[in-house]
């Protein structure tokens, strides 16, 4: 979808710490052919190839048959396109989803094949635990200041 030769990588593989994971984050940045805009951009680009594995096609066809559920938008992106056709994204992950009756959220990791499965269960239980205590503490202040 980019001009050859335009494809520039700004930063690669930096180890982005928050409390309870370690991400590594890329910057890439391309200049969109004239013939294509910011929807063509997001087909291009989604789902991100670290929520799907690769080969990407395959690996979300092995997702389909093995997932109990469907992910709603667990994994998916949000954000938006301006007027101007400026576009800012992200993968959805981390989310609390409230659907008038219950709250629900998503974690997972990506299984590669020297992964230990103790600890990509265990990394599940942390990621969990992180977002739900998120929730926990808040609910607690507002309990505290008479909510």
């Amino acid at each position: 979808v980019c001009d050859d030769h335009s494809i520039d990588v700004l930063q690669l593989c930096t180890v982005e710490s928050f409390a309870s994971v370690h991400h590594l984050v890329s910057i890439v940045t391309g200049q969109l052919r004239a013939d294509r805009n910011a929807v063509d951009l997001l087909r291009a680009c989604f789902p991100g190839g670290s929520i799907t594995g690769a080969p990407k096609v395959r690996a979300m066809e092995i997702i389909e048959e093995l997932e109990p559920v469907r992910r709603g938008p667990y994994c998916g992106a949000m954000g938006y396109i301006g007027f101007n056709g400026a576009m800012d994204s992200n993968i959805v992950i981390r989310t609390l989803v409230y659907d008038g009756t219950r709250m629900s959220f998503n974690v997972g990791g990506g299984i590669v094949a020297d992964s230990e499965p103790a600890a990509e269960y265990q990394e599940t239980l942390d990621k969990g635990r992180a977002l739900f205590g998120s929730f926990e503490a808040d609910s607690k202040k507002n309990q505290g200041a008479g909510g």
